[in-house]
Formats: C-alpha cells, structure tokens, sequence
C-alpha cells in the first residue's frame, strides 16, 4: 500500500486552499472579519505576538482571518511559501522593493510594463532615492549590462499590459541568480492558471488582484508571493532581512523565520509602517472570485485565440500582439511559459491612427470603455490617451502603448456578439 501523498489540483486548491469551516459556527464560506482589533488571551500572549514569538491576531492593520485566507490561497497556486496581500497592485509593488531597496538603489526594470507602474518607477521611487533601469527584457546582454553594484531587483510582468509580450522568465532568473539578486515577476496579466514564474526560478510574484484573480471588477487589491527560495544572508545586499531588526531587539528575519522571512518582514514591518492594508470585504470578493478562476482564463483563452485570429484578418487592422497568434514575437513561448494559453490581453493597432482608435473606441456596444483589465466582461481603452499618457512617446511605443493602438481586454461572453460588435464599430471608425 502506497504512503504517498495526495497531491491536489489546482481546480481543487482555488476553492480550498486555506479556507477551513469557521470553528466557531461552523460556515462553510469564509467569513468576513469585520473587525478592527483582537481579544487576547492575557497580558504575556499580548507581549509574545508584538515580539513575533507567536503567530496570532492583533490589529486588522497587519493581519486579519479572512486576509490570511487570500493570502494562503495565492500562496499554494503560485507555489510559494507564503504570502502578502495589501490593498492595490501598486501598493504591492511597493511592498516587494522595500525590504531590498535603500536610498542610492536601482532596479532594473523591462521597458515594457503597465503605464502606471512605467511612471511608477521612473517617478515615484526617486522620493525613496531609487532609481530604476529601463531595459528591453530580450536584450540580454542589456539585462545585464544595466546591473552594477547598487542593483537589488530585476521587475518584469509574464505576460506584458498591454501588448501581451511573454517574458523569458527562465532566462531572466539566471541572470539574477548569477548576480545574487531576487528576480520579481508581475503576474497579473497571466495569473498563476496560466504561469507559475517561481517554477521558472522568480524569487518574488506580484499581483494585482484586481483584475483576473477577483475577475468581476468590485474590488482593488495586491499581492507579493514569496518563493522561499531566495538566500537573503548570502551577501550584504539586504540588511532589512539578514542583518538585526532594531525595532524587534536585534531579531534577524531570515535567520529567525527562513523561508518565510519576507512574508514576515512584509507583514512585520511593510504593512506595521507603510499600512497598506487591504480590507476583509475586498478579500471576501477576491476569495470567491478565485473560486472560479481556471473556468474563466479558459474562456478568456478561447475567446481571446477566436476574436484575434479574426482582428489579424480584418481589413482596418494593420497588426494584432496577442502571443497565441504565430505572428506574434512571443509566441514560442507561450507553451513554455504560458503552456495553457496566453491570457485575454492584446494590443490592436488600427491603420486608421489615433483618430481611428478614437472613433473604435467610441462606437463599441458591447465592451466597457474602462481603465482596467481582467473583467468578465470585455473592456477597451485606448492606452495612449490615459493609461499611458503620462509616458513619452518613445515611452509609449516601447511599452507597447503607441498612439495608434488599443488595448483590449477579452471578457467571457460568446465570442460571436464580441466580434460582432468589434465588426460594427471598425467599419465605424475605418469610413
């Protein structure tokens, strides 16, 4: 008789994964702790739980029943040791970089990127003292060439928003290995249905958990998934980890917590000091939103393969980025890195220009003219314009974002009414 252990799938994970019934009335869905701090026991269990000597409950800024639900969830599909959720994806980006980064820091970043995590980077984390490396992420040898000794992370997304690019994620853990960095991959676009980059060798995932993990557009949210991979005492690159916690007595989180030595300095001293919370309800939402995922990325696969395979024939298209098309750049690796389809995210662009994209825009019936991503339903915006507007036109068109292009986001409808309504309004915008 076998010993060996029952390993679940992931249809079965999204639903159970880190939800047990409520021990006080028995729910059976996870309820949502509404509550901003927790009884506790006596005055020594008080002390133990503030000098992280025991694992417990003590203010919903840091840690809250149903949050650690979400976060033991994302944590088992992508692999990971641990989790943090906080309360947007770029919050989580944030969260990923602070314990690694100190004033006079770098990180290199792919030019193809979200436009708000473009300005994200290139802007805000100057007021840190960061600074960020823009590289093309096939370039290899630029990869590289842009490490120096202030270098703490190399950031990518899996599959890029918008253009759908498909990053080389095996690759580029090399590269980070051998320069004794954590490699950090958005996996927002994909979900952990569709990849799983820690099996490729990330040390650390970000989400967005607005988008295709809650699927339904109610709530915002983020995501850091820790590998528990990475060796943080290696070198003295990231003293926040290796080196004594003034605040904790000299405690050293990797030497004390190993594998989960970022989920705990992330929770511990991210989310204490920084407080970017994300509430119970919003963890509520993204819980059972997750319950259906692998359903839904199918779909948005199937519908994404039909409606771009269309739009690369229509006579107003001048070119479509989905990766599942053999036109497009990425597509050999989509079975390698994407091996059950490459996502509902494309880029069109229209032979007509920006006043065609306008007009696309403008006339659609069916999709939602939105600035975001991952619904149910289909969604179209025109990236130049708003999402990207803030970025230079070299910007634009190196993340993808170029003026005569849209962005759009397949939704699970049929795919018959989404074409149809593409049909409409491109001979619209083409007259």
């Amino acid at each position: 008789m076998s010993d060996k252990i029952h390993e679940f799938g992931f249809d079965t994970l999204q639903i159970h994964a880190g939800s047990r019934p409520d021990p006080a009335t028995g729910a059976r869905q996870t309820p949502i702790y509404q509550t901003t701090a927790y009884v506790f026991r006596d005055a020594e269990h008080a002390a133990a739980l503030f000098n992280l000597q025991e694992v417990g409950y003590i203010y919903s800024r840091l840690t809250n029943p149903t949050v650690a639900v979400l976060q033991e969830r994302i944590a088992t599909l992508e692999g990971g040791s641990g989790a943090v959720c906080c309360s947007s994806g770029h919050a989580a980006q944030i969260m990923a970089l602070f314990p690694l980064m100190s004033p006079g820091r770098n990180v290199v970043v792919s030019t193809r990127l979200y436009g708000g995590s473009v300005t994200q980077f290139s802007q805000t984390i100057k007021r840190f003292g960061w600074s960020a490396k823009f590289v093309d992420i096939d370039d290899t040898d630029a990869v590289k060439a842009a490490i120096d000794d202030d270098t703490r992370a190399i950031f990518c997304e899996s599959i890029a928003n918008p253009g759908g690019h498909i990053a080389d994620i095996d690759t580029l853990a090399k590269i980070a290995d051998d320069a004794g960095l954590p490699l950090i991959v958005d996996n927002t676009s994909a979900t952990p249905y569709l990849c799983r980059p820690i099996e490729h060798g990330a040390t650390l995932v970000v989400h967005s958990m607005t988008k295709f993990l809650t699927g339904n557009g109610t709530v915002t949210g983020g995501c850091v998934v820790d590998s528990g991979t990475f060796d943080w005492s290696a070198s003295d690159k990231f003293p926040s980890l290796s080196e004594p916690e003034p605040a904790y007595h000299g405690l050293k989180f990797h030497e004390t917590f190993g594998p989960l030595a970022f989920t705990f300095h992330g929770i511990a001293i991210g989310l204490r000091d920084l407080g970017m919370t994300l509430n119970p309800q919003a963890a509520h939402y993204t819980l059972m939103g997750i319950e259906t995922l692998s359903l839904r990325m199918q779909k948005h696969v199937e519908n994404a393969e039909t409606v771009a395979s269309w739009l690369e024939n229509h006579d107003a298209v001048e070119a479509v980025t989905y990766a599942g098309l053999k036109s497009s750049p990425s597509y050999d690796r989509v079975a390698k890195i994407c091996p059950k389809g490459a996502g509902g995210l494309f880029t069109v662009a229209l032979k007509g220009g920006y006043e065609a994209c306008v007009k696309l825009v403008d006339n659609l019936e069916l999709f939602s003219h939105v600035a975001n991503l991952g619904d149910t339903r289909s969604l179209v915006i025109h990236s130049a314009s708003t999402t990207h507007r803030q970025l230079t036109p070299e910007q634009q068109t190196a993340a993808g974002a170029a003026p005569n292009v849209v962005r759009i986001s397949i939704g699970i409808e049929d795919a018959d009414d989404i074409i149809a309504d593409l049909d409409q309004a491109l001979k619209k915008a083409s007259s």
